[in-house]
């Protein structure tokens, strides 16, 4: 098996590959018959081949030809959902462009059924394969890697249109940890969880995941009655640092975790509080997989029906298609644990310009955020 995994590649082999793979694409956008793009799949011709002028897999020409019957047969036969051209677009979003919302929903719930089914090999075989949907699986810069972000140095910063920032360099790029666009946000978030709450005008017990800028932190603290237990879990040392200097271990009711939330989710620390009335996690550089595994361990979190759940909505976020798929995607796996989703559209068009960025990698690019907000099921 070794000598045939280290023996060279056939060229011949793989320029026939690659010839009935193109031949795929062309067939596919002259729609030509089901029996015809079968009987080329049937020969070998690869779902994964893309074109070299356009980077165009088969997937995509049905998409621009509106063919639904080729879209779900090339589908079945395991073409790649999430596949992006040179211009970085799926076939999902040339769907969209058309407005041809059939063959969108074709795509994207081929999407979802792929990566539940990514979740629950992860969870069967105790492993941690990528998922195919995360753009960054090998980044093992601070902005996809949790070891590596925790080992970088944050920058708290005013830029230069006055918008406060924590910035982390990945790469040769300066991403935003959080920044201060997301203000908007967290307040309609606090809003939500908290306004109606049963226990709003007595006091609330409060977990926060991440404190980043501590944005959403100080809205809970703004609060009418501010919340008599205020968890706050913070792993990376600039943070921390941060967090003291503004005197946020001085709080009444605060109480700061040092670590990464996997340090004590089944700790006394956590546990002994007797349940939380409100969640909320926005962690940098973790992936799907990891907020799966949170949602997982919020039965014993928090306190019972009346308690709300939320977090940061914004993985696959440059992207139409895979902010679609996570969306719907953790709203099934809150399902799962007991939990429904409600979501509230939170306009952030307006600031979607070069000033919302500076210097900064966009990570949020859509018009509208899902603001997801959970609530705990009457059976759990």
């Amino acid at each position: 098996m070794a000598d045939a995994l280290n023996s060279p590649i056939d060229t011949e082999d793989l320029d026939a590959l690659q010839a009935l793979g193109h031949l795929l694409v062309e067939k596919t956008l002259q729609r030509a018959s089901l029996d015809e793009i079968k009987a080329l799949i049937e020969l070998g011709a690869p779902l994964w081949y893309q074109t070299d002028e356009e980077g165009m897999s088969a997937l995509h020409a049905a998409a621009y030809t509106e063919n639904m019957d080729a879209a779900k047969l090339l589908l079945e036969e395991g073409a790649i959902w999430n596949a992006v051209n040179d211009l970085r677009i799926t076939a999902g979003e040339i769907a969209l462009s058309l407005n041809n919302e059939s063959m969108y929903t074709l795509i994207r719930n081929a999407g979802i059924r792929s990566e539940m089914l990514l979740a629950l090999l992860s969870k069967q075989t105790s492993s941690e394969p990528a998922s195919s949907l995360i753009l960054r699986e090998t980044d093992v810069t601070a902005a996809g890697s949790t070891e590596s972000f925790l080992n970088s140095r944050l920058n708290y910063v005013t830029d230069e249109h006055g918008q406060e920032i924590c910035v982390v360099k990945a790469g040769n790029d300066e991403v935003g940890v959080m920044m201060g666009w997301e203000r908007p946000i967290m307040q309609e978030t606090v809003r939500l969880l908290c306004s109606d709450h049963p226990h709003f005008t007595s006091s609330l017990k409060v977990l926060n995941v991440g404190f980043g800028l501590g944005i959403v932190d100080g809205y809970f603290q703004d609060l009418a009655v501010p919340p008599s237990h205020h968890v706050i879990i913070e792993p990376h040392p600039d943070v921390l640092h941060y967090m003291k200097a503004n005197g946020w271990d001085k709080r009444p009711g605060v109480k700061i975790l040092e670590g990464q939330w996997q340090d004590f989710v089944e700790s006394e620390e956590l546990l002994g509080a007797g349940g939380f009335d409100v969640i909320y996690t926005d962690t940098f550089s973790e992936d799907y997989l990891e907020l799966h595994k949170f949602f997982e361990c919020l039965p014993d979190l928090l306190a019972g029906p009346d308690s709300r759940f939320s977090f940061f909505n914004g993985l696959g976020a440059t992207n139409a298609l895979f902010y679609d798929v996570y969306t719907r995607l953790s709203e099934l796996h809150l399902s799962e644990v007991g939990i429904d989703v409600a979501w509230q559209d939170v306009d952030v068009s307006s600031d979607a310009d070069a000033e919302r960025w500076g210097k900064t990698r966009a990570y949020f690019s859509m018009p509208l955020y899902r603001l997801p907000i959970g609530r705990m099921t009457s059976n759990v």
